[in-house]
Parts: structure tokens; sequence; C-alpha cells
């Protein structure tokens, strides 16, 4: 028996367009065998629990890769292969930050993606919060020899996103020694969170990383009462020569038009901090899942449907770049791309910025996913992997999730298979697979 719709959501479905009723079976079939399986959700625990963290890079992520490829080879799917990509090798290394005055304490920190090393014997140096540059801009004296804390309040992660990758610039720029942040979340619990950041050619390269939300807001009572704050900051990363990673791909030939496809995926690399159930393990899973569904059915649509599973996402976007490129004579015929990297929380609905008959159709499979939730059609399109393909005029969505858990844990060790829901993870599965068969089956052109 099908689960029942999310309380709240399943009143949002419109009334099912009379063309579309006729997936309604094949809509049901899909929702009814995503719900009630095991499978993913089993292989979602067992890729984070088996080989952790997955940093391009890393041992971790190609042995995952060498795992995910074997079970994808019992999948009843027509062809499954990898595309090599040269991705980053950043590795992160011991790191600490202690307050010295006004009193003697650790504080809870996390190097940010990319950043430089301090020399060994660490930096030692007063600090300067501010709360963002317009302040840094108008303080500049006083940052020169410094550490500077951009204590910036989150408001939302693209309003905070500047402060992680361009502090160091905009520190170095006024002369500090070293930068540090507040950690992009509405919500802590002595967890920082990383997250890529850059440097820029002409200015000198200085360390960056995160702090706690309750450390930064620690240091900023200690600066509000005028007491001078010293610390030493210690980070020990190191950036290696690219290495030889793996996108990974599998398909299901389309019965009429296999030169079309709709594909759908998510990126196998996490953090260094976590399995990163969330970010993006349960994004690969759901999709993988959706895709090994419509085989096992033998619900084959008339397009080729794609898996591709993208590397190198956090740290470079190698992998979207490198499918772009490979592909390139074939995305006049991509009819959709379709992303999964918010999280495998309860669905609401796809986000979507595309138009005319692909936008009636996505639009009209969501009346039928009452059961599942996501039943809305958002503003936007796809996400990073997917950002290469929108560029090229590839029309993108992504599943969307209710969110408000999804930024507690993003890019931080707590992002584990705990916080997910299997019922949850489910109603994602099955909002894609519905997503993916109707519009790669839909009869008409839906080429742009």
């Amino acid at each position: 028996m099908m689960l029942a719709a999310p309380r709240g959501l399943a009143d949002d479905s419109s009334p099912v367009p009379p063309r579309m009723s006729a997936y309604a079976p094949a809509a049901n079939r899909l929702i009814e065998a995503a719900t009630n399986s095991a499978v993913a959700f089993e292989r979602l625990a067992y890729l984070c629990d088996s080989f952790g963290p997955r940093l391009s890079g890393s041992t971790n992520l190609e042995a995952a890769l060498d795992w995910i490829l074997s079970e994808l080879k019992h999948d009843r799917l027509d062809r499954v292969w990898t595309e090599e990509v040269p991705v980053p090798c950043w590795v992160r290394g011991p790191a600490s930050l202690e307050m010295l005055s006004p009193r003697a304490q650790p504080l809870h920190l996390a190097a940010l993606g990319g950043s430089v090393a301090t020399p060994p014997e660490g930096i030692t140096a007063d600090l300067l919060i501010v709360r963002d540059f317009t302040e840094l801009t108008n303080r500049a004296a006083e940052a020169r020899g410094r550490l500077v804390l951009f204590n910036y309040p989150f408001t939302g992660y693209g309003s905070g996103l500047p402060y992680r990758s361009r502090g160091a610039i905009q520190a170095a720029r006024a002369g500090a020694v070293g930068s540090l942040i507040r950690s992009l979340t509405p919500f802590s619990m002595q967890t920082p969170h990383t997250g890529m950041m850059r440097y820029e050619d002409g200015v000198p390269p200085i360390p960056h990383a995160a702090l706690s939300v309750e450390d930064a807001l620690l240091l900023q009572r200690w600066q509000d009462r005028r007491e001078p704050i010293r610390l030493r900051l210690r980070l020990a990363a190191e950036t290696r020569p690219d290495v030889l990673s793996r996108n990974v791909l599998a398909e299901l030939t389309g019965r009429e038009r296999p030169d079309q496809y709709v594909i759908v995926g998510g990126h196998t690399d996490s953090w260094d901090l976590s399995p990163g159930a969330m970010d993006d393990a349960g994004g690969c899973l759901a999709a993988w899942e959706a895709v090994r569904l419509l085989a096992r059915l033998d619900l084959r649509p008339r397009r080729t449907v794609r898996l591709v599973l993208w590397v190198n996402e956090e740290n470079g976007l190698r992998g979207a770049r490198a499918y772009r490129t490979n592909h390139l004579a074939e995305l006049p015929r991509h009819v959709l791309a379709i992303e999964s990297d918010f999280g495998v929380f309860r669905p609401e609905g796809f986000s979507f910025s595309g138009a005319g008959r692909l936008r009636d159709v996505v639009t009209g499979v969501t009346s039928l996913l009452g059961a599942t939730g996501a039943t809305r059609i958002l503003p936007g399109g796809g996400g990073a992997d997917t950002s290469p393909l929108d560029a090229e005029g590839v029309p993108t969505t992504e599943l969307q999730t209710e969110r408000e858990r999804y930024f507690w844990y993003h890019h931080t060790s707590a992002d584990t298979v705990d916080k997910l829901d299997r019922d949850d993870f489910n109603r994602c599965v099955a909002s894609l697979a519905a997503m993916i068969y109707i519009v790669a089956d839909w009869p008409e052109n839906l080429l742009r």
C-alpha cells in the first residue's frame, strides 16, 4: 500500500490534465514500488557507512565509485560506463583555533576548502570582528596584521556565501594575516561548516576557516565589551596535484527515440568532514533508484533515460563541465536535465525555468504526485551540476524538498544517515521516477 500524502501538501495538487491522466497508472506503479522498497535506502546507508567522507582526490571516493559501478551492473540497465575527469586534491590536515585572551579556550573551526596552511607554529594575532565587507572597508586600518572574523548572520545561504568564497581576498586586501567566517547556518551545536573558497591573482593568499556560530558569538561578546582578543590559528591544509577520477553513467535506452535524452543525477563526492548522506549521497541514490525502478517494472519510455553521477561538485564542478564537453554534440537532443542535490527530506515539488510544451508536461506530472507531496512548480531551474547544461540551453529542473534542516547539517560532520527518514527518501525516489518516465515517454516533440 502506498504511503499517505504528507500532511498539508496533498491539497496543493492541481486537477490532472486530461492528456496526463493516461500516465496515472504508470505513475501509481512507480510511486507504490518506490514507497514500499528498502533497497535504495539500504544502499545509501551502506555507501555512507562503508566509504565515509568522499572528497575529490581521495581513495575513499574512488573505492565508493568502484562499488557503485559494481552495483549498477546488477540493475538490468542497458549500459553502464565511466568517463575520466581530472579533479583537484585538497587535503585538510589538522586544524585548531585557540583563544589566548581574555581567557584561554579552544574554539571550534573547520578550514575552508582550498585554504592555504598557516606556518607550522601557527599564526598568533589580535582579532578584529566585522559584520560585512562594508564594515571591513571602513575599518581597514584596524585590520592590518590581525585576524579578521566576518560575523555575518545567516539570512539565507546565498547572502552569506560571499564571505566564505571571497572573505580571504577582502581580508588580505586590508592587510589581515588570516580570515575567519561565522558558519553559514541558522542552527548550530558547535558544528563548523566547511565549503569552497577562492583566492585572486595579485592578492596574497591567507588562511581561511569557518567558526561555529556559538564561538563567533562568544568572540563578538568579548569585542562588544572592548576586551582585546588574541587568537592562535593553526591550519595544515595542502593542495596536491590533480588526480584522475570519474563520472559514472548508466542508461535505459529509449524504445522509439534513443538519440534523445532525459538525464537525472547527483554528485558522488562529499566534503571530508562527513559521509554526506544528504549532500549528496541521498540525491545520487534517489536518482539511481528512480532509473532502476523503470527497468525493474519494464517501463521503457520512448526516449533514453541517462543516469549521471557527477564527480567534484563540492570543490570544482569538474565533473559537470567534463560532461558538457564530452556530450556537447548531444546537448541539442537533451530534452531535460534533472538534478537531486537539495537533500532527500520531504519533497515539495520541482524548480523549473523552461517554457512552452515542456513546462506544461513538467507541471502536469506534479498533478499526479499528490501521494508524494511534490505537487508544486517553483521558480529557478537546476542546481550546480546542471548549470553547464543550462548555459548551453538545456532545460533543467531540480527536486525541491523541505529545507528547514538542510542547512543545519550542510557541510558538517553531522551530515549522516540518521538525519534522514526512509519514507521521505522514498517519496523523493517516487517523485523523480514519475517525472523521468513521463517526460521521457511523452509522445509529442519536446526538443527546444
